[in-house]
């Protein structure tokens, strides 16, 4: 089995046919079946046969299709791994959620690599739901965002900050002035960042909790943002009650009391098991220490030197 072999494969998979996958790897067909031929001979699977509605994939073609990311993205992880060890640089790539990625990773960073001259970050943003995949293609070496719905095999998870989430909105707004419930908080205008699209994390559960219909919801393109709109909009907002503390405390926003105004969330990083002694497994072993939680907390950001973000977001696909 080939690196070449598996490659024409994943593309075969990924693509749905053997043309568009000879189109997409700049070969002729001859060569895409001649590899996935050789597939079939030596593991004496057919892997996939061809139907009226696409390819039918045998279980065991749809065991190699899921290996072959793996592999492939090992091989991809291990040349860049090379590369930069020759050059006497380290590489760690997270994948976290957009509430983690905007509020506490800028500190986090900038703790971790305060005392790593050869330590490069990597943060992209993520849907919780993708973060199995991305770890087991080895796209990512941590992910970071809320609790896993259950455990799973080979990935090893750890709690590391909680939070609460509390309900905010601008001084002078209706609902300020008395206990809120949860009918009026249902019949009010949200204010949100990407945080509360998905099912999983703190935001979603208390849009369920409360019964807020798309209708009243109005998502922007960060939490910041949500924020800000709240001193032009007669809206309220959830908010990570660490990150709106000064402004709490200065009157620009108050915090909304009564029925369904807060909900606990916390943060999990996961990483595989295996990658044991690997930066990954420093990063989380990191998250639990009182530096890394002030860090989060209070981060003023790392310097742009340090820190590369890979961007990927897919919030709004």
């Amino acid at each position: 089995m080939t690196i070449a072999q598996l490659r024409a494969y994943a593309a075969v998979v990924r693509h749905g046919s053997v043309r568009a996958a000879a189109e997409a790897l700049g070969l002729t067909e001859s060569a895409v079946s001649m590899h996935v031929a050789g597939l079939r001979k030596e593991l004496g699977d057919e892997l996939f046969s061809r139907s009226r509605s696409g390819l039918a994939f045998t279980p065991g073609g749809l065991r190699l299709a899921s290996r072959a990311v793996e592999l492939l993205g090992l091989q991809d992880r291990t040349v860049l791994e090379v590369s930069q060890a020759g050059q006497g640089r380290r590489l760690l790539r997270i994948g976290a959620t957009s509430l983690f990625t905007e509020l506490a990773a800028p500190g986090l960073i900038e703790a971790f690599t305060e005392r790593a001259d050869d330590l490069d970050v990597e943060l992209s943003v993520h849907r919780a739901e993708e973060f199995e995949g991305l770890l087991r293609s080895r796209a990512i070496d941590l992910a970071i965002g809320p609790p896993w719905p259950e455990p799973v095999p080979g990935v090893v998870h750890r709690a590391f900050l909680a939070y609460d989430l509390v309900l905010v909105a601008a001084p002078g707004h209706p609902l300020a002035a008395k206990p809120v419930t949860a009918q009026s908080l249902a019949r009010a205008t949200w204010l949100l960042g990407p945080a509360a699209i998905g099912d999983a994390g703190s935001v979603p559960a208390l849009l369920r909790r409360v019964g807020v219909p798309e209708a009243h919801q109005r998502i922007f393109q960060s939490e910041a943002a949500a924020l800000e709109e709240l001193h032009h909009t007669a809206g309220v907002a959830p908010a990570v009650a660490f990150a709106v503390a000064q402004d709490l405390a200065a009157g620009r926003l108050v915090r909304l009391a009564g029925q369904d105004t807060t909900e606990r969330g916390i943060w999990v990083g996961a990483a595989l098991e295996d990658d044991h002694g690997s930066t990954s497994a420093e990063l989380l072993r990191f998250l639990h220490t009182p530096r890394a939680t002030r860090a989060m907390v209070r981060g003023s950001g790392v310097p742009a030197r340090r820190f590369r973000p890979a961007v990927h977001v897919t919030l709004w696909s």
